[in-house]
């Protein structure tokens, strides 16, 4: 039985429409203003105030310079003008789906932070695994809007929440509890014990391994697939792969930056080193029975996700957006 998750993303705030996909409603929008970064604090003048509290009874109220002018401190007023950019950049687009693709495809005013982009791939993936029963997949998602520490031990990959990572290891520090402050512990989710991740499923605080074979890279296979069909519309089938032996290999994909450039110069043919090699965490072999463009009718798309030189994966899901060799609808 599928159970509720990520009550924190936003998701729930939305509006839906007869397709199910979420809008961004007055609540899901009021919900910003209660954010850390623009909420007062004990400190926060009058004028902070005053906006806050207007904002929140009218989230799309209009703002004019001489309020944010108002403010004394200085970090609030470029909060406020981040959040109230995204917020006007949002309230063109009817669905969450469509003002992402316009992110993707630059379409976006400069200024917006990556971390709205993330927030917004994680209430579409909201909505995607709305009902689903495997938990796995569900930890596998957070893959595609939160960086991931990567640990290499006797042939495990294990990806663990960046930011949960250094929140620990700081606090750590702080006690001065630890011989090895950098040494965090967190849950490790498997099988047997998957049904955990439901009750802390917003705290982003269980490791998963993705090494070839393990459950956590099938799940993150299903959730890919997932991800391409609400989107584009097209059935794919992806599996792990451990490398690509193709003579014929015809068309790649990074799901990172790191993960781009390896592929492309092995595809080159580029002399590519074992320290570059070993940042490859899994590869992936794509292929669907009809869509792709005539040249690519018949031949897979090979992807890899790779950590960077300081062990963190960093997931671009537009990639598998973009990047595909599909026919235009």
């Amino acid at each position: 039985m599928a159970t509720d998750f990520w009550i924190t993303s936003g998701w729930h705030l939305t509006d839906k429409n007869s397709d199910g996909r979420a809008m961004p409603s007055v609540d899901f929008i009021a919900a910003y203003f209660f954010r850390d970064e623009v909420a007062p604090v004990e400190e926060s003048c009058e004028a902070e105030r005053a906006l806050h509290a207007r904002l929140v009874e009218d989230p799309f109220g209009a703002v004019d310079d001489a309020e944010l002018a108002a403010i004394k401190d200085r970090d609030v007023v470029h909060n406020y003008q981040a959040v109230l950019r995204f917020r006007d950049f949002l309230a063109q687009y009817d669905t969450i789906e469509s003002a992402y693709l316009a992110l993707i495809r630059g379409e976006a005013p400069a200024g917006i932070p990556p971390l709205f982009t993330e927030q917004l791939v994680q209430v579409i993936l909201r909505g995607i695994l709305d009902g689903e029963t495997d938990p796995m997949q569900i930890r596998a998602a957070e893959l595609l809007f939160r960086h991931q520490a990567v640990t290499l031990d006797d042939g495990r990959i294990m990806v663990a929440d960046h930011a949960t990572v250094q929140l620990h290891a700081g606090y750590q520090k702080a006690l001065e509890k630890s011989e090895r402050p950098d040494e965090v512990m967190i849950d490790i989710l498997a099988s047997e014990n998957a049904d955990e991740y439901w009750s802390r499923s917003d705290m982003f605080n269980t490791s998963v391994d993705i090494a070839f074979t393990q459950p956590a890279l099938d799940a993150l296979c299903r959730v890919m697939e997932k991800w391409i069909w609400h989107f584009l519309g097209q059935t794919v089938t992806i599996i792990p792969v451990v490398k690509i032996e193709d003579e014929n290999w015809q068309w790649h994909i990074g799901l990172d930056a790191d993960g781009t450039a390896i592929l492309n110069d092995l595809y080159k043919g580029d002399d590519v080193g074992e320290d570059r090699l070993t940042q490859i965490l899994c590869l992936f072999k794509l292929t669907v029975e009809s869509g792709f463009v005539p040249e690519m009718q018949g031949h897979p798309v090979y992807m890899a996700l790779a950590m960077d030189r300081a062990g963190v994966a960093r997931m671009k899901p537009q990639n598998l957006l973009v990047n595909l060799p599909i026919v235009s609808q």
